[in-house]
């Protein structure tokens, strides 16, 4: 009963409040505000792609991790024992409700800490990042260039960025990707367009042309309570030079 109720109030907000604000934290304290607690219950039917980017990384002795966009944190909480051996995490978001939830995330071994800021412009580490991570966050940062350019300054040379996200294709995809028809393209622009979460077929090629490409697959997932729809999603894992 309790998973039904918390669906309702997600689905409530998704289907019937307005999001507003003159500024992009104002609009997403707008939407995540009255959702924030029952936000990965629901997304963990939504975000498919997060638990396979976790197992791909590698977390490196003694390294740091930048999670720009964290949401709640929950990928501290995936990472669990594997990203013990780290010496830092740093939760980065811009959302005061999300990154409230964040501040109670716990991970044995490293320090973790939490920053209220923009990942466009954040840069409060001591040293270069090992891995940089954007997880379904690159589709809800309207500055996305100044997001990967962020995670570059942040990352060591030979660092690793991690990134799954909704998408859609380019209108002629080069192979090998996939090649999503128009009406998908449309379609799923449009749906997530509603929410402010803007989907493009121009991440993959930017990811691709600043990073190395170590990892990338490409999916559809289940929509929850919308058993005939699938979302497509990427994930995607690349190397600095």
């Amino acid at each position: 009963m309790s998973t039904w109720a918390s669906d309702l109030r997600v689905l409530r907000q998704l289907l019937l409040h307005r999001t507003t604000g003159s500024t992009h934290q104002d609009r997403l304290e707008s939407f995540y505000g009255k959702q924030a607690g029952d936000y990965d219950g629901f997304r963990s039917r939504l975000l498919h792609g997060r638990q396979p980017l976790i197992e791909q990384l590698d977390f490196t002795d003694g390294g740091v991790w930048v999670d720009l966009g964290c949401g709640t944190g929950e990928n501290v909480t995936l990472a669990g024992d594997r990203a013990g051996c780290l010496s830092e995490v740093h939760l980065v978001d811009l959302s005061p409700s999300l990154m409230g939830i964040a501040k109670r995330r716990d991970l044995a071994g490293p320090v973790v800490r939490t920053h209220l800021a923009d990942a466009t412009t954040f840069r409060a580490i001591d040293r270069p990042a090992d891995l940089v991570t954007f997880s379904y966050s690159l589709t809800m940062i309207p500055d996305w260039f100044a997001a990967v350019d962020a995670a570059i300054q942040l990352l060591r040379p030979g660092g690793r960025i991690g990134v799954t996200d909704f998408y859609v294709s380019r209108k002629h995809a080069d192979p090998p990707l996939r090649q999503h028809g128009w009406l998908r393209r449309a379609f799923w622009q449009h749906w997530f367009a509603a929410d402010n979460v803007f989907l493009s077929g121009d991440h993959l090629a930017m990811l691709q042309r600043k990073f190395k490409t170590l990892h990338l697959s490409e999916h559809t997932g289940k929509v929850p309570y919308l058993p005939m729809l699938r979302a497509p999603y990427y994930v995607f894992i690349g190397q600095l030079d």
